[in-house]
């Protein structure tokens, strides 16, 4: 086995619908979109992750880009593979290798997956050298990276709002008690401004215009106590058609998000009224932790705590607490392998 071990490399992939990482030697070495480019004549990707996110919805008919998931899952096979395949072959640590190692690998999947969907991840990564594949749920990823000590007889919930999916667990014992997915997440707020926009302002913005606007004045609350300035933002007029500057502000983009932001506090408060009493006490005490991109959204821990009248924690780096918990998992796999999906 000595051998062998030499030559097998462990990394911990988080392939998520909006970014993808990858913990290699307890570093983060990969941290870029999930979206290839391929071109449509040769079928040959031509770019990948910051790269291909560049060119979205600047393309002319010779380059699509594709973002391989959805929802959590893989939507193209095909691409994902080719993605998963660039992004390790991309790790420095790798690139010096003569021939690409074995690799073991943890990769990351939402809750609410279907066996077959389970299988495609699976296969994607055996394809691209993966001997010994093992898979987590993202809450159960979440927690551990939170810093939670999962295997506790103890109740605690997490909320991680991602790109294609929000996922809603309570954990205890090293199990999910109980668990909500659902596809309203940050793609879905992307989807909101640029609708909004469109109707209020007569301004039409395209997709990255509209995550720019969310990351720079996104907000859950129309009352911040420190407010971002307006921003500005350039788009096509609707019935000029000429391009235009609008000044856009929190409270407005607040008032777009509203709806879907409700359905995800629905879905945590019916986890909640789902949740054994036992663990419901507990919860009382710990409160909830939320992790994704979606949890940086301004104000959304004290809409949701006013919701449920628990206290609310973020994620310190909730973007990376998924990896990183992966990345604990694959260390300290002889603890964690009850919780781990062969």
């Amino acid at each position: 086995m000595g051998f062998f071990d030499f030559m097998t490399e462990d990394i911990a992939i988080d392939l998520g619908t909006a970014n993808t990482l990858i913990i290699h030697n307890d570093k983060v070495v990969i941290d870029s979109p999930s979206i290839v480019a391929r071109d449509r004549i040769s079928g040959k990707i031509i770019a990948v992750g910051k790269e291909a996110n560049l060119m979205q919805g600047k393309t002319h008919e010779n380059i699509k880009t594709i973002r391989p998931l959805k929802d959590g899952v893989i939507a193209d096979f095909d691409a994902s593979e080719k993605m998963i395949s660039l992004f390790i072959k991309s790790i420095p640590a790798l690139k010096k290798r003569m021939f690409t190692p074995a690799l073991r690998m943890v990769v990351c999947i939402p809750s609410g997956i279907t066996e077959v969907e389970m299988r495609a991840v699976k296969e994607s990564c055996e394809r691209v050298n993966g001997k010994e594949v093992y898979l987590i749920h993202e809450p159960m990823a979440a927690a551990i990276g939170i810093g939670i000590d999962i295997m506790q007889p103890k109740g605690n919930m997490i909320v991680d709002i991602g790109g294609g999916t929000t996922e809603i667990a309570v954990i205890a014992l090293g199990g999910i008690v109980c668990d909500k997915s659902v596809k309203i997440a940050g793609d879905v707020f992307t989807n909101d401004i640029v609708y909004y926009m469109r109707t209020q302002h007569n301004l039409f913005v395209g997709e990255s215009t509209a995550e720019k606007i969310k990351i720079q004045i996104g907000a859950a609350i129309e009352d911040l106590e420190t407010p971002p300035e307006d921003m500005s933002v350039q788009g096509r007029d609707l019935l000029t058609g000429k391009p235009k500057q609008v000044d856009v502000s929190y409270r407005e983009i607040a008032k777009a998000l509203d709806k879907s932001i409700q359905r995800i506090e629905d879905a945590v408060m019916e986890t909640l009224s789902q949740t054994p009493p036992e663990l419901a006490a507990d919860i009382y005490n710990t409160g909830i932790y939320l992790a994704g991109g979606g949890s940086m959204l301004r104000g959304l821990d004290k809409r949701i705590s006013q919701k449920t009248d628990l206290p609310v924690y973020i994620a310190e780096d909730p973007l990376r607490a998924v990896v990183r918990g992966t990345g604990m998992a694959l260390k300290n796999l002889a603890k964690f392998k009850s919780i781990l999906i062969k």
